[in-house]
């Protein structure tokens, strides 16, 4: 090949690897990219608010609950005005939280679960988590131990409440209103048995 149409290839072919390598930059790498972990695809929760004007006022005779369940958030309200907003993490699917109206049919601050929980051995080591009382069955030596469900506030017969819980950023519990410590201590010193809760797509 003539010295000159070598030359002339080798600039088309420079021309074109760096069109090539442009395009790709332009458009961004072609190569699949390694997968993000879990914890960094949940959406992080707003914190709590607090209208600190309107804390004086919340009293077990004056509040209600509203929990919005798209937006994955309780609040205790004085007619239309919030008093305290809280992330909290409904029920997953499968196990939808009840929605309607539903009043506090009991508190108790130091509530255990009768259907979830683990089965421990003599010595207190968990030896199977996250079981169901209904469904599994303990292995031999070993007994239920319900969860923790601190600062509870029962919404219905069947077990279902406000308390304290993991907060994953989606709903993630059997049914229960999972809600952060400091959030349910305050919910719970300010509701009382009676106290009106909706639940639905607010």
């Amino acid at each position: 090949m003539p010295a000159t149409l070598l030359r002339y290839f080798s600039a088309l072919l420079a021309g074109a690897l760096t069109y090539a390598a442009s395009a790709q930059i332009r458009s961004g790498p072609t190569q699949p990219q390694p997968l993000r972990k879990a914890s960094q695809l949940i959406q992080r929760q707003e914190p709590i608010k607090i209208n600190h004007s309107l804390m004086t006022q919340a009293t077990p005779d004056s509040v209600h609950v509203v929990i919005s369940l798209p937006k994955q958030r309780a609040y205790l309200m004085i007619g239309e005005q919030i008093v305290i907003d809280s992330p909290i993490s409904s029920g997953k699917r499968g196990h939808t939280s009840p929605t309607g109206h539903l009043p506090v049919l009991e508190k108790d601050p130091n509530h255990h679960s009768s259907l979830y929980g683990d089965f421990v051995d003599g010595s207190g080591r968990i030896v199977r988590a996250g079981v169901s009382a209904r469904i599994d069955s303990a292995p031999s030596g070993t007994h239920f131990v319900g969860a923790t469900m601190k600062w509870f506030m029962r919404l219905t017969g069947d077990g279902v409440g406000m308390h304290v819980g993991i907060l994953p950023g989606y709903p993630a519990s059997h049914g229960c209103i999972r809600m952060p410590f400091d959030g349910a201590k305050l919910f719970y010193d300010r509701v009382k048995v009676g106290t009106p809760v909706d639940v639905g797509d607010y």
